[in-house]
């Protein structure tokens, strides 16, 4: 057995190409126990709103909310563990056992969150079975990702990969869309004082019968021919981890992976998918039923552009067609939330230009997740929950004043909040007849045509990378700690730092920052790939 990092030059067996009928099943194979796993992970996201109040302590509305988008990024916390843990069976084991046992371990997860019970019925136990759960979903997408891409593409034509392996990556944006699909039928089907009590259910229990169908898409599959030529051979790594991270070279493209592609489509990711759902619904206030609509066309109409990058990556190169979408993102982030405040809410984009909100106090603290103990924290969390940018400065006296406007509040008192936002122009709601629903679905389409745009040919990127004896662990592990920890955290820190600097926008800057660092990274240090041999 060799331990050094080899690739196979000549005498390799014939791959059986993605176009065959043998490669149709390949890609649907993959492609739908990707689309189960995505489904079970963005169950959550469209439910985040409801477990907020069904899962965490009552009484501090924004820690609830924190709280709920944490767990959310619980997940993909884990996800690197998983991406080592997994990628070492997937090297030593073979890819299609191990992405095996990672649909049964999330299906399992899904199932068990389906089942808990409320915080109302078992106290803090309730949130912490929730993370438990949550952790285990991401330890199995760690392995799912990183083993699915490596199996369809070893399977696919040179001259194709970055197209065939696209139909992996819509897989995600399949998943989003059948959650909040799911969801959105049966709260159609039934009271809000049902779904709130057993409905929400409903969409985990769903997943048994996708578990059901990808277990058995996936049963008749073959090894990838890759891996069997290495382990007839002799090239399997004994060690894929130490093969991986002690080589120079192989820990170099580790690094550019992370801080460029990887990185970059993971707060791409988190921005288009999620924080923008987050941000219509909860900062603007547009309701659920045309927030999920609006988000759902989006989705659908974005889609082909999956195919159409990686499309294009096969033609003209992954580098250029991924390293340019990180700088339109860095670019029009910023404007992009900006202009969907102007088209969904220009009620509240009025108040915000017109309207200066002021906190004088000097007993502010910053709670992520405790209940706010002071006037100052109480009052800074009202605003933040409104969707109100406001300024902090010292106070003269020991107790808060709050200027809204020409008007000033003392101390904590919600009514009178409430009444000199309502008369500077705020609106608790976005007034249906102002929201310019084309516009509103244009910018969220924009912003998910850039993820795609890096998110289509990033798998082919990441197999041609690597050597075929430590692929899996070596692509796994820095994709899902730039996805999963820049990315599944993002609705989590773009919030915190709205409610740390008292602005709707501010938190914003944080994916900027991330997308222009994979800019320079990328255009600095990444390698065109499109003609390496992966065999």
């Amino acid at each position: 057995m060799e331990t050094s990092l080899t690739r196979k030059q000549e005498g390799h067996c014939p791959l059986p190409r993605a176009h065959s009928a043998k490669g149709a099943r390949v890609v649907l194979a993959s492609s739908f126990g990707a689309l189960l796993e995505w489904y079970d992970l963005y169950i959550y996201a469209a439910l985040a709103s409801t477990f907020a109040h069904l899962f965490f302590p009552p009484g501090n509305p924004t820690a609830a909310a924190l709280s709920s988008l944490a767990v959310f990024g619980a997940a993909f916390v884990l996800r690197p563990i998983g991406a080592i843990v997994f990628g070492y069976i997937g090297d030593r084991v073979g890819r299609k056992r191990t992405f095996g046992m990672t649909i049964v371990l999330i299906g399992g997860a899904t199932l068990g969150i389906g089942l808990l019970p409320t915080y109302a019925h078992i106290g803090i136990l309730a949130p912490t079975l929730l993370v438990v759960l949550r952790l285990l979903q991401g330890l199995a997408l760690g392995g799912e990702v990183g083993g699915a891409a490596t199996y369809l593409t070893e399977h696919a034509d040179q001259r194709r990969r970055g197209f065939m392996s696209s139909f992996l990556q819509v897989t995600a944006t399949g998943g989003l869309v059948l959650s909040i699909a799911v969801v959105t039928v049966t709260r159609a089907c039934m009271s809000t004082a049902a779904f709130e009590t057993w409905g929400w259910r409903v969409p985990f229990l769903v997943s048994l019968i996708l578990l059901f169908i990808a277990i058995k898409l996936r049963a008749g599959l073959g090894e990838s021919p890759v891996f069997e030529q290495y382990k007839a051979e002799g090239k399997l790594a004994r060690n894929p981890i130490a093969a991986s991270f002690l080589d120079r070279k192989n820990l170099k493209n580790v690094f550019v992976l992370l801080f460029s592609a990887a990185s970059g489509v993971g707060v791409l990711y988190g921005t288009a998918h999620f924080y923008s759902f987050y941000f219509v619904g909860t900062v603007l206030k547009v309701d659920p039923e045309t927030t999920n609509l609006l988000m759902v066309m989006s989705l659908l109409a974005a889609a082909p552009f999956y195919f159409v990058s990686g499309w294009m990556s096969d033609r003209f190169g992954r580098k250029w067609v991924m390293v340019l979408a990180c700088l339109a993102a860095a670019l029009t982030i910023q404007p992009a939330f900006k202009a969907l405040t102007h088209f969904a809410n220009p009620g509240l984009e009025t108040f915000l230009a017109n309207t200066k909100v002021e906190v004088s106090a000097n007993n502010c603290k910053f709670h992520l997740f405790s209940a706010p103990a002071s006037d100052c924290d109480k009052v800074r969390d009202f605003l933040s929950a409104s969707g109100v940018s406001y300024t902090m400065t010292p106070a003269t006296s020991d107790s808060v004043v709050t200027r809204i406007g020409s008007q000033r509040i003392d101390n904590f008192d919600v009514p009178a909040l409430k009444s000199a936002l309502e008369s500077a122009g705020w609106q608790a709601h976005a007034d249906e007849r102002q929201i310019n629903k084309p516009m509103v679905f244009l910018i969220l389409w924009y912003l998910i045509v850039l993820l795609a745009m890096v998110y289509g040919p990033i798998v082919a990127f990441m197999v041609e990378l690597f050597p075929a004896n430590v692929r899996y662990t070596s692509l796994s592990l820095p994709y899902h700690i730039g996805s999963g920890w820049f990315g599944g955290m993002l609705p989590f820190v773009v919030s915190a730092m709205n409610l740390s600097l008292g602005n709707v926008y501010g938190g914003l800057w944080y994916p900027v920052g991330v997308a222009a660092l994979s800019f320079v990274v990328g255009a600095c240090f990444m390698t065109e790939t499109r003609h390496n041999k992966i065999d």
